[in-house]
């Protein structure tokens, strides 16, 4: 079954059209290969089942899917063209229905085991050496150090997290690098088109992440990694990760209020639904958590027979004056679950043996790297402009946090990050460094399913605590649209039509927090003398540009959070 029209794909010029058939040279003969529009079909009868690669209009690369047995293949096209294509094809997998629709729960989990059997790898999977963890807060920063860790100890490692900041092939690591363009092409393409064949009405075309968890599962298995670390995308009990059914041992990160409208209004709840991972026979670690939800994940423990295991923050002493990887106090919590989980593997797995575990457990933990976490990025393009003049500095504090519990952490981590480089204050509380003021500026946006009369007094009361007082609010809708994937999607050209209500809805509450609800209600407005609502990101950027260029006596601190897409949209925007 072929996806209708694959998102309207162009028909190549007639100057660079491919024959009927063609007979391209590889594995020591002439291949017949069928051009349909623009899809190539390799009818070589020696494989299992018809392949297809993107076909570049002119392009001399034609290549051939790999076999069930993963990369090997000629050289095929991985051009931006090729690459394109498979993320039009995945965005078409997004389903439309908001965050907040009911219906999700559960939504026939079930098929995930169908398309395993599609794909054949409900083999593969059953012997793939898993290290499954949920939480709301964490978990991402918790599979990062567990892969540094079990990396420095000499293993082969495969990392699943979500979700991407810039491109989607950061969400596959293969022993701590992205998966490269090419075996990404590769993969896709050998998991798309058996799914396309397969499927039908009754057992349709996987959703976006499940087909991204699947996709895991396909990489993982072919390129024979010895273990993988699965990150939940949402939840526990339904998400597509928790197809796999005998992990080497589970972890739940810090819980705490975020995807209420799926999981539940209370933490019992919630914890209900992350202890859906727990498996009999597999051993369960946790951090200190809420006693509503401890409670619960002991309950499910106890139900299934499982010890578990509750681990203690990681001792900085014990990093022997080195520091973690990642940034922010919150970390040595997530630290000490990495460590509890990679020793249960090597435990559960008969590789303890030999392994120092001190000076590689240290080494893992201080060499681990995650875009968007505790991020501190200068503007290098603002430097490279100016950089034969004394100006002030444009500095981005990048963290996704997007919960009331984690942006108080977020709020934590900032005012000591700014605090580390600022030298001083004056008596009337403003910051200096180097000679230069120091301006905080909060760049804002989270998604409308989110109360943001939770979210940003928690983030400006724990920045007051700490003498941080920002003196600018910028709101702006994120670049990217949640029904596209790719490196280069953005918000529509006209800037004039943007729907901005829900910006302004942010707006109103931050000026609830800085001035009389008398100033508040005048939200009809874009610009107070404490905020702004800008109708895209770039011209937000635009904007502090030229604001530092305007103050050359000052650095500017800028905090991003609120959401991860934002983080991911900025990130973007900088490094270009």
């Amino acid at each position: 079954m072929v996806a209708p029209a694959l998102l309207s794909p162009r028909t190549p010029s007639p100057s660079a059209r491919v024959p009927a058939a063609t007979l391209i040279r590889g594995f020591g003969g002439n291949i017949p290969f069928r051009c349909t529009r623009s899809r190539l079909l390799f009818v070589a009868p020696s494989l299992r089942a018809p392949e297809s690669y993107p076909l570049r209009a002119g392009s001399s690369n034609l290549g051939m899917a790999a076999g069930a047995g993963g990369v090997g293949s000629p050289e095929r096209d991985s051009s931006p063209t090729a690459y394109e294509e498979s993320l039009n094809c995945l965005s078409s997998l997004i389903t439309r229905r908001t965050r907040a629709d009911g219906t999700n729960k559960g939504d026939n989990f079930d098929l995930m085991f169908d398309y395993l059997k599609m794909l054949e790898l409900d083999g593969p999977i059953s012997r793939l050496k898993v290290i499954h963890v949920a939480g709301t807060k964490g978990k991402g920063s918790t599979c990062a150090f567990t892969e540094s860790i079990l990396r420095c100890c000499g293993f082969r490692t495969g990392l699943f997290t979500s979700p991407h900041l810039i491109d989607v092939r950061e969400r596959f690591r293969i022993d701590g690098v992205e998966i490269s363009e090419e075996k990404f092409l590769e993969y896709f393409w050998w998991c798309w088109n058996r799914l396309q064949e397969k499927t039908n009405d009754d057992v349709p075309m996987p959703t976006y992440f499940r087909f991204l968890a699947l996709l895991a599962f396909k990489i993982f298995s072919a390129e024979q990694v010895d273990v993988a670390i699965l990150e939940v995308g949402l939840g526990g009990k339904f998400d597509a990760t928790n197809v796999v059914q005998k992990p080497i041992v589970c972890g739940i990160s810090s819980l705490g209020y975020d995807h209420m409208e799926i999981l539940g209004n209370t933490l019992g709840e919630i914890a209900g639904e992350k202890s859906g991972i727990f498996k009999q026979g597999v051993p369960a670690y946790t951090v200190p958590q809420p006693e509503e939800a401890m409670s619960v994940l002991k309950d499910k423990a106890f139900q299934l027979g499982i010890p578990l295991h509750v681990v203690s923050p990681l001792d900085s002493g014990a990093l022997k004056d080195l520091h973690l990887g990642l940034d922010g106090e919150h970390q040595y919590i997530n630290a000490g679950l990495a460590i509890s989980l990679s020793r249960a593997w090597l435990k559960e797995t008969g590789n303890a043996e030999g392994i120092n575990f001190q000076d590689t457990f240290v080494r893992g933990l201080t060499i681990t790297s995650l875009q968007g976490r505790a991020q501190i990025v200068p503007d290098s393009h603002l430097r490279s402009q100016e950089r034969n003049f004394s100006l002030g500095d444009l500095v981005f504090y990048l963290d996704g946090a997007h919960s009331p519990e984690s942006l108080e952490v977020c709020a934590r981590w900032f005012s000591h990050a700014i605090r580390d480089v600022t030298q001083h204050s004056d008596t009337q509380g403003e910051q200096h460094f180097a000679g230069h003021n120091a301006s905080q500026i909060l760049l804002f946006n989270c998604m409308s399913v989110r109360d943001p009369q939770l979210l940003l007094p928690r983030l400006v009361n724990t920045c007051a605590q700490y003498g941080v007082h920002f003196h600018r609010a910028l709101f702006v809708p994120n670049q990217s649209v949640y029904n596209k994937v790719g490196s280069h999607v953005s918000a529509p050209a006209d800037s004039q039509h943007v729907d901005l209500s829900w910006q302004l809805t942010l707006q109103k509450v931050w000026e609830s927090l800085t001035h009389s609800e008398k100033d508040a209600g005048l939200s009809s407005t874009r610009d107070h003398e404490h905020s702004s609502v800008f109708p895209s990101l770039p011209l937000a950027i635009k904007w502090l540009r030229e604001h530092v260029q305007q103050n050359r006596s000052t650095r500017f601190q800028v905090l991003v959070t609120g959401s991860l897409h934002l983080v991911g949209d900025v990130l973007r925007l900088i490094k270009k």
